[in-house]
């Protein structure tokens, strides 16, 4: 697996927020992601007070503890814990008189700004988080195309211009790096699960992977360690114009898992995991068929990147894949189609061949 961190290509410190159109809504409807919300992203922003949070070490963190009016207080918790029961439970309330709104943090790093909502069960001070964000139409691609083809399930609800997802728990990329590596961690099963996120981010073109935007989940079997890495941003879905920015190898910060897997999984193997990883992404699928083909159908008439970013990309991968459909896109959707059409076409090839 080859990395070039010196490369010149940047991700764009503003991304545009593209609105949700009638088709992607009604998507977005049938398969009950929307819902009418008690309270919007707007709503949240009306705090009156705010403070910065820090870590354990004094390290400014980029989260804002905020603070509301005294008598708006009350009612903003009181609707926040229905929008979690609505996110969790479909709206059973039997438990809402154990919950409570322990805090309320603001973002002011990266495109979203979300809320981050921590909510705490006070019969066993068991506590969660969910998110408020300003919607927008290519994270929600993200979020479905997560869902659809990868081997994660996520739960998110949209109002209006009000995005609301769920927490996925998992320890940050970089404090993984910063603090875990060394401590019993299998680093060929860790390699080996990098390959394939790398593999699994460029198929459905899901951009800037850096360290700090995806998650270390680890899961015991037996005697030895499960290693899942899963992402946590899903802004720059089909925005970028340089292919490398959909491979997360290619990030500087991503240089140590890199590394790990040139010390410790030969050529052979990383093209064997690649592989693996098409084919589990063609019978998924197959399995969502349905549900990926009306997405895909909208997508492509959706505007969700600069068209100069489109053309570019398009001939980047081309150059890769040689797949000549690719030449005649015109959306960021007509390449992700291209795409999972080539995957697809060539595991039903091999397993002909078989």
């Amino acid at each position: 697996m080859n990395s070039n961190p010196e490369s010149d290509f940047k991700i764009s410190k503003k991304k545009t927020t593209y609105p949700i159109n009638e088709p992607l809504l009604q998507y977005l409807k049938i398969y009950s992601r929307t819902f009418k919300s008690p309270i919007t992203y707007e709503d949240l922003l009306r705090f009156t007070d705010n403070f910065p949070i820090l870590d354990k070490d004094g390290k400014d963190t980029l989260w804002e503890g905020v603070m509301y009016n005294y008598h708006e207080m009350n009612e903003i918790h009181e609707n926040l814990i229905k929008i979690y029961q609505r996110l969790n439970s479909d709206g059973n309330e039997d438990a809402i008189a154990n919950m409570v709104v322990d805090s309320i943090d603001f973002c002011t790093f990266g495109n979203s700004h979300p809320f981050r909502i921590k909510i705490r069960n006070q019969f066993n001070d068991n506590h969660d988080y969910f998110y408020v964000k300003k919607a927008d139409a290519s994270r929600i691609y993200g979020l479905e195309l997560e869902y659809i083809l990868s081997p994660n399930r996520i739960n998110f609800l949209v109002y209006q211009n009000t995005l609301i997802e769920e927490h996925i728990a998992g320890i940050p990329g970089d404090l993984y790096l910063e603090k875990y590596l060394n401590e019993n961690t299998d680093r060929i099963r860790l390699a080996k699960e990098f390959v394939k996120f790398n593999e699994r981010c460029f198929l459905r073109l899901l951009g800037d992977q850096r360290a700090y935007n995806f998650v270390i989940v680890l899961t015991p079997d037996f005697d030895q360690m499960q290693y899942r890495i899963r992402s946590i941003d899903f802004d720059q879905q089909s925005y970028e114009g340089k292919m490398n920015l959909y491979k997360p190898q290619f990030f500087r910060e991503n240089l140590e898992y890199v590394q790990l897997v040139a010390k410790n999984i030969d050529e052979s193997s990383i093209r064997q995991y690649q592989k693996e990883e098409r084919s589990l992404l063609a019978k998924r699928m197959l399995v969502g068929k349905k549900r990926l083909n009306r997405l895909i159908k909208i997508m492509k008439k959706d505007e969700i990147a600069p068209y100069e970013k489109m053309e570019t990309l398009k001939m980047e991968i081309y150059d890769s894949l040689k797949d000549n459909s690719l030449k005649n896109c015109e959306s960021m959707g007509d390449i992700v189609e291209a795409i999972i059409n080539f995957t697809l076409r060539n595991y039903q090839d091999s397993i002909i061949g078989k």
